[in-house]
């Protein structure tokens, strides 16, 4: 059987779902890791429901994977900046328990992540939409070697 060139074949083998998930499970567990301290403190958590966002994904220029890398280090440097006025808050209040909470359990975990995500946008950024996908793919499949 002939390989396809086409560049919607291409992007088929980015597993974005094992990428998110794996992400989505991490940001679960820092969550449940908060509730969980801030009931320890005498704190009370209250939950309220999210409406979903409108948003498309697609993206023709870009290409499905490069947006979806680009959305997802918008969401951690977000994420990152509410950890720091967190602990921004937890200094003012002399709470050097929380501080050091909020440093040891998230904020070297945010760096990290954000400076990955930020070189696969980059990597994306200079394959291209097409067949440099299935490069960073079989990249993220070797654990960050180019093959």
């Amino acid at each position: 059987m002939p390989l396809q060139s086409s560049s919607s074949v291409s992007f088929s083998f980015f597993d974005k779902p094992k990428f998110f998930k794996e992400a989505s499970v991490e940001e679960r567990q820092h969550a449940e890791m908060m509730m969980e301290y801030q009931n320890r403190r005498g704190g009370r958590v209250q939950l309220q429901s999210m409406l979903l966002p409108i948003s498309e994904f697609d993206h023709a220029e870009k290409g499905d994977a490069l947006n979806a890398m680009e959305l997802a280090l918008s969401l951690e440097r977000i994420n990152n900046q509410k950890l720091l006025n967190l602990h921004s808050v937890a200094n003012e209040n002399n709470d050097a328990q929380l501080a050091d909470f909020i440093e040891s359990h998230f904020l070297v975990d945010q760096v990290e992540d954000i400076k990955k995500i930020s070189e696969y946008v980059a990597q994306l950024r200079r394959m291209g939409k097409g067949h440099g996908v299935w490069h960073f793919d079989q990249m993220l499949l070797n654990g960050g070697v180019v093959a």
